[in-house]
């Protein structure tokens, strides 16, 4: 949940929560029974967990990735995790020459180095449906005058179970407006309305964890399939006003 006046986190403070992180994560994994066994290797990068290795079933991993969400300092779970044998395809959408994993599939409107595939991000994405396990959009939607097409596109290409991570820079940090390329501000709150205020009809997500820094927000969302119920009021008091 964002404080109206929050500024933005030092590099320093940064890695401090990460080690603070990094030693609640890994007392936890001592002590939590459902834990043991399990092949995850969890790091802290800036707030953000990064979660790679392997389990059995989805299930499984739905349980990592809630543990660490809960751990207070986390903005984001970032997942590369093998389930049932299967390594998770992922895809950078807008990654130009930098991905945030080597190795994932990156589409860009440009090419570059990197470059897998070129593609309008405000059109249709050239990904058959349910075939991707994670999307990357990071600083991506605030480049979009209407970025809900995109979105529908998303939930369209993900799997079940799969998740969108984005990351944009937060509407009151100078970020957000000194980039003349940027032609949406967006806020925590923003998930809220994409997560529980769309038309009925329309792809519904339900945010696995959102968080902001002071200087950028982040959203791990996955999509709702169409009879599943809204997210409770208790879910979604942990985020959103």
């Amino acid at each position: 949940m964002v404080a109206v006046g929050q500024s933005a986190l030092s590099g320093e403070r940064l890695r401090e929560v990460d080690g603070f992180l990094a030693e609640a994560w890994a007392d936890q994994a001592r002590h939590d029974e459902r834990l043991r066994g399990l092949t995850v290797d969890v790091r802290f990068d800036r707030g953000v967990a990064h979660l790679d290795g392997a389990v059995a079933d989805p299930a499984q991993l739905r349980l990592v990735r809630d543990l660490v969400g809960r751990l207070d300092g986390v903005l984001g779970v970032w997942c590369r995790v093998s389930v049932g044998g299967r390594a998770p395809v992922v895809v950078d959408l807008g990654c130009g020459a930098t991905k945030q994993w080597p190795g994932n599939l990156g589409l860009d409107i440009y090419p570059a180095p990197g470059v897998n595939a070129v593609a309008d991000l405000s059109a249709s994405l050239p990904l058959a449906d349910d075939s991707v396990d994670v999307l990357f959009a990071v600083h991506i939607l605030e480049h979009l005058i209407d970025f809900l097409p995109l979105l529908d596109e998303c939930h369209r290409v993900l799997r079940p179970g799969g998740v969108l991570h984005v990351m944009s820079p937060w509407w009151r940090h100078v970020n957000a407006v000194a980039d003349p390329t940027h032609v949406r501000l967006l806020d925590v709150q923003t998930f809220k309305g994409i997560c529980g205020q769309r038309p009925p009809g329309t792809p519904r997500w339900y945010p696995l964890h959102v968080g902001c820094d002071g200087a950028s927000i982040f959203a791990d969302l996955t999509p709702l399939p169409p009879d599943a119920a809204q997210p409770s009021r208790s879910h979604l008091a942990r985020f959103f006003d």
